[in-house]
């Protein structure tokens, strides 16, 4: 990554968005597709100011929960509501970044141009913030390169530097280092940490659960579709409550355990019978 990596506290343009529209409710929220429920009865609020990490096996509903919460998907049972004064124009201060980002055949400067002028930004305004996440994210030097011509860990900087050129309030990201190397990992979780400096709250799933100790503030675990845990992050790595979780952690395969889920309060302590 680019040594000239500058800090959110040095770029104008990434100060903290104001409060729009956090918190985001979700009361009892359910989704399914034909006829399989793949998001169960789930209740939660994302609150602003802190990095919230979704873990869980493969399957357990982390990327659904990321496109409901965007609003790519709807639920069909429960209520999910953004609570702030800009509640109706949500989709103005949030953004969104997947696993495979989708580059624009165009330069990666133009790549960033797009967004903003597709917010009606004036150039002069546009070639600040341009250059900005270029410097923010390492990418200064590939500014003319075509996107599609970047690397896999370059290109996802770059679909972070797009969405972070917005200014959301939230920022959601599905899996962003998934099948990187620890170099660009490292990359992408130094940009993580700048975007919530700036005053981002974001909300990412992982399978790296060193890298959501690194990052997380809190942790939501997710099992088939279910929340069994929502824990502050060192509650939840230290001393978790879900007997599930808790072989999550040690790295037990989990797809053969309890056919009926129950929450944390219910379930008999560590060291006894398992509730079956």
């Amino acid at each position: 990554m680019d040594s000239s990596l500058d800090t959110a506290a040095d770029l104008d343009v990434l100060s903290a968005p104001e409060s729009n529209i956090l918190p985001l409710e979700l009361d009892n929220v359910s989704y399914e597709i034909d006829g399989m429920r793949l998001i169960k009865e789930m209740s939660l609020t994302l609150s602003a100011g802190s990095n919230t990490i979704i873990l869980g096996p493969n399957g357990a509903g982390k990327s659904l929960l990321l496109r409901l919460c965007h609003g790519l998907l709807q639920p069909n049972d429960g209520t999910i509501t953004w609570k702030g004064p800009a509640r109706h124009e949500a989709g103005k201060y949030q953004a969104m970044v997947f696993q495979k980002p989708v580059m624009l055949r165009r330069s990666v400067a133009a790549n960033l141009h797009f967004g903003l002028r597709s917010r009606g930004i004036e150039k002069n305004q546009r070639d600040r913030v341009v250059e900005e996440m270029l410097n923010a994210t390492g990418l200064s030097r590939l500014a003319k390169t075509p996107a599609r011509a970047l690397s896999t860990g370059e290109q996802q900087r770059l679909a972070i530097a797009r969405a972070w050129s917005l200014k959301p309030e939230v920022f959601f990201l599905d899996e962003p280092t998934a099948n990187l190397d620890p170099a660009a990992t490292h990359a992408i979780e130094e940009i993580i940490s700048s975007i919530k400096k700036s005053g981002t709250t974001i909300v990412m799933s992982t399978h790296d659960l060193g890298q959501a100790k690194r990052l997380a503030d809190k942790v939501l675990f997710l099992y088939r579709g279910r929340l069994l845990e929502n824990a502050e992050a060192t509650q939840f790595f230290e001393a978790p409550k879900n007997d599930l979780a808790q072989d999550f952690l040690k790295g037990e395969l989990l797809w053969w355990h309890r056919q009926e889920l129950k929450p944390p309060s219910q379930l008999q302590k560590r060291g006894s019978k398992r509730t079956q």
